[in-house]
């Protein structure tokens, strides 16, 4: 683990395309006064490659790879499900899950297919992790998990990815059926986020 250090900053580059991503980065990091932006608005082109075998590494990658690019200190993240019953998949490979070119709902429609032999136990836990990097150097690693259920169909309109099937624990309701706010508030990514601030005392 990286040895942690103050940041002082007000733009922060997000190592990420996806814009649902984004958002939440964005509401997440703002009340400490970070001004999340996309690579492009750093004058960032090209992306790095994914080649790690943890989400820790992938972050690291993407941290360092784009703040070689900039000065502007750069957040890498990697997320993703991992289904217990699937041995941990898909993992690392959740957003490449069914194909390089595949929808949001072809790659849920393919991870409850290989689900119908495992009825027995639905548990799953999405987790993040995130690395802050400057100057080709990572100044603090963190990383979130949250817990919960693969439900048996897609469940709401929210959220992206495999939102629509994973259900809460205690809400009984999938992060497509909950608010933003209420999954900013107890999601992977905001515990994520949250374990950063307090490192690096910008909480």
């Amino acid at each position: 683990m990286a040895k942690s250090r103050g940041v002082r900053a007000m733009e922060i580059v997000v190592a990420t395309r996806n814009p649902g991503k984004l958002r939440e980065f964005r509401t997440l990091l703002a009340p400490a006064g970070w001004q999340a932006i996309e690579p492009f608005e750093a004058g960032i082109e090209g992306e790095i490659a994914e080649t790690g075998n943890s989400f820790a590494e992938n972050a690291r990658l993407k941290a360092l790879g784009y703040s070689a690019r900039t000065d502007l200190p750069v957040l890498g993240d990697d997320s993703g499900l991992e289904v217990f019953a699937l041995g941990g998949k898909p993992g690392v490979r959740s957003a490449r899950y069914a194909g390089a070119d595949a929808s949001d709902s072809d790659r849920v429609h393919k991870l409850l297919q290989e689900l119908e032999l495992h009825t027995e136990n639905r548990e799953a836990r999405f987790l993040c992790a995130l690395a802050l990097a400057q100057h080709g150097e990572v100044l603090c690693e963190t990383e979130g998990e949250c817990r919960g259920e693969i439900a048996a169909a897609p469940r709401g309109a929210l959220g992206f990815g495999y939102d629509p099937i994973f259900l809460v624990p205690g809400l009984g309701l999938t992060f497509a059926e909950i608010e933003e706010a209420e999954k900013n508030r107890i999601s992977h990514r905001a515990r994520a986020v949250a374990a950063l601030l307090a490192k690096t005392g910008t909480r």
